[in-house]
């Protein structure tokens, strides 16, 4: 396995653009305000993140400034907490997937879901009228003047309009309203509910824009976007006696082109392709794609780090790219033996799994996409960084999205695009020093523009955005 080459961001182009958020020290965080998922909607001119509080915020992009820079838009109230009396179950209001379903006119539509309850936003801008004129308004202009010393009072409507007829009747007038202002606006179109028994993790919209899919950890529900009370269960992997359960689901994806495919992982590290055309219950899988381990490398901890976190389609529908705790993989969709490639993000990490395990970081779940175009992949890591790979592995380009990127950017430096490293090797791998990585820094959430090489990092509580001066090449399309 080739070692990937360490680019800085001065290297590779890449640059620190923008930070949302509070920019106060980590140990001053409110918990709701941690952002949990971040995604752009299919044209890139739109940007969703959801939080703990239950929150979404989207911003959109500023049209006025040259470059790919974001603007706040708007922002509303998308889930509360909830409490299952007959489970005695708190149901928390963290939002944790959000999903833009492709516009089809002057409005957003987006799903966003909890552990529990999904539902579809209608984003739209709407005008405020006031009351300029009524016939209380007329009336009150007709009224005689009062006596000196007071002065008369101010007419509410042009005096060259009668406000009488010719024997002296009141003429009654309707209300006239005129444009005051334009707000944006968000109300839940629909509440597709009670239809998971588990946490749900993932929510893919599919290709024919009118159904999705939920998963929670045994089931996977298909629905579709105008009938909430009613779903399909598509797979079913809970076994009689729950004694026996081995493996839970823990993410999947529709395919960005052929609506019957779908794929998705599990925490025996496995990712399944399944077809929607062979049987309605997907039981059986059309493809299976699992790289065994290394028996030399097997631990206590072997069945914990092999668990993919998250699962993702090229645009092009033809590789799939999978994260489990240590490892980036990209697969061919027609190739199950092996993937394409496998990149060692975590490796440095192995020798610490012992206190990874006891500060509970090592059930870490980091997401990765694919650029636009499908020649580059994106995954985080500790200590606020995070490594954009191009597909073949041979690069590693080391970016952090930390308070000191907003810092240096305002001093005229890029102090924040240095590899976490002390020294380097020969091949250009820096050597990490794992003593000094901070694990309550993480960068677990990120989205890639569809046609730019634009990448949208949650870290912690702060929304970054990075651009890269290299423009994507034509045609390309976002992330599945």
């Amino acid at each position: 396995m080739s070692t990937p080459v360490v680019q800085s961001a001065d290297e590779s182009n890449w640059r620190f653009a923008q930070c949302f958020g509070d920019k106060g020290e980590v140990e001053d965080i409110t918990e709701a305000d941690i952002i949990s998922t971040v995604e752009f909607d299919h044209t890139g001119d739109y940007l969703a993140t959801g939080d703990k509080g239950g929150r979404v915020v989207l911003f959109e992009r500023n049209e006025t400034k040259k470059g790919c820079e974001y603007k706040f838009y708007t922002e509303f109230q998308s889930h509360e907490p909830e409490f299952d009396y007959l489970k005695s179950l708190e149901i928390e209001e963290k939002i944790n997937k959000i999903r833009w379903c492709k516009r089809q006119n002057a409005s957003h539509f987006l799903l966003s879901t909890n552990d529990k309850t999904i539902k579809l936003w209608k984003v739209f801008e709407k005008s405020v009228k006031v009351v300029a004129e009524n016939n209380g308004s007329v009336a009150l202009s007709a009224l005689p003047p009062s006596p000196p010393p007071l002065p008369a009072p101010v007419p509410l409507v042009s005096s060259s309009r009668p406000t009488t007829t010719a024997n002296g009747t009141p003429i009654f007038r309707l209300p006239r309203m005129t444009y005051h202002d334009t707000v944006v606006a968000a109300v839940p179109r629909k509440v597709y509910a009670n239809a998971h028994a588990y946490h749900i993790n993932s929510i893919s919209i599919n290709s024919d824009g009118e159904t999705y899919m939920s998963a929670d950890d045994l089931r996977v529900n298909l629905w579709n976007l105008n009938i909430s009370d009613q779903s399909f269960n598509i797979l079913d992997i809970k076994p009689v006696n729950m004694e026996e359960l081995t493996e839970v689901i823990t993410a999947a994806e529709f395919h960005p082109i052929s609506c019957n495919l779908f794929c998705y992982s599990s925490s025996k590290g496995t990712v399944k392709l399944a077809d929607m055309r062979e049987q309605a219950l997907c039981d059986k899988h059309a493809k299976l794609y699992e790289e065994e381990e290394d028996p030399s490398n097997k631990s206590f901890f072997s069945e914990i780090i092999s668990s993919v976190s998250d699962v993702k389609f090229s645009k092009d529908g033809r590789y799939i790219l999978s994260r489990d705790y240590l490892t980036l993989r990209i697969w061919d969709i027609n190739m199950e033996s092996r993937p394409v490639k496998t990149i060692n993000v975590h490796e440095h990490l192995r020798s610490k799994l012992c206190d990874l395990y006891e500060n509970d970081c090592i059930f870490d779940k980091f997401e990765c996409t694919f650029s636009g175009n499908g020649e580059q992949v994106l995954s985080g890591s500790y200590n606020n960084y995070f490594h954009i790979y191009d597909r073949e592995g041979e690069t590693d380009t080391v970016l952090q999205a930390d308070k000191s990127a907003f810092k240096a950017k305002k001093i005229g430096g890029n102090k924040a695009a240095k590899p976490p490293a002390k020294g380097a090797k020969g091949n250009g791998k820096p050597a990490m020093d794992v003593d000094s990585i901070d694990f309550n820094k993480k960068v677990l959430h990120a989205s890639w523009h569809p046609r730019e090489n634009t990448v949208a990092i949650g870290a912690v509580n702060n929304l970054f955005i990075f651009a890269s001066n290299v423009p994507s090449p034509s045609g390309a399309g976002g992330p599945a």
